[in-house]
């Protein structure tokens, strides 16, 4: 008879652990509920501000930037009102002025050079236009091209494969040519040299 007591206890006992065990298990899942949320909320509400809050405001202070500086380069001088210094001289020389600072440029292309060191195995072809500001520049590098021509193949030729793959190189032998070619047709009448192209083979 007791064994039948126990026996009929035991499911009784098991139910018992077996609510137990689950509200140990939910509340196992609410104690992770609040982390869960977390993770899953806050990359949602990060968006959600970064467009409708933080984008306008950027695009507002841009906007009222870009306005102020065209409110300010195109308003009015500080010598507006008044005459100029040189009111006396005729119109045209002030144009003149203007004309001079005007950028003129010159190609020069597929200077090809065998590079140093590789016994003709390997050649730097470069192709660059040449920039100043003189009224006459371009008479000038024409009158002198082959000059010039002949001192960029000195320069680029006297290059190893080692200084051609050199970060910057391109930049190192731009300043080169700029300083041979100006010693050559005088200080300054080359400002700027771009090189188009520039292909090692």
């Amino acid at each position: 008879m007791s064994d039948k007591k126990a026996e009929g206890a035991k499911p009784e006992g098991d139910a018992k652990a077996a609510s137990a065990e689950a509200s140990s298990s939910s509340s196992g899942a609410k104690a992770w509920l609040p982390l869960m949320t977390t993770i899953v909320i806050m990359p949602v509400l990060a968006f959600l501000t970064t467009k409708f809050l933080v984008l306008p405001k950027v695009v507002q202070a841009r906007s009222a930037a870009e306005t102020t500086g065209h409110e300010s380069g195109g308003g009015s001088r500080p010598d507006e009102g008044k005459e100029p210094a040189d009111h006396g001289k005729p119109k045209e020389t002030n144009e003149s002025k203007g004309a001079t600072k005007k950028k003129q440029t010159v190609a020069i292309t597929k200077v090809i050079v065998n590079v140093a060191g590789t016994m003709g195995a390997r050649y730097l072809m470069a192709s660059f236009t040449l920039a100043g500001t003189q009224t006459d520049f371009k008479t000038i590098i024409e009158e002198n091209r082959d000059q010039l021509l002949d001192l960029a193949n000195t320069a680029m030729a006297s290059k190893t494969i080692t200084e051609l793959e050199k970060p910057g190189a391109r930049n190192q032998l731009r300043a080169e040519l700029m300083s041979i070619f100006n010693n050559v047709l005088g200080s300054g009448v080359i400002q700027e040299i771009y090189f188009t192209e520039f292909a090692v083979q």
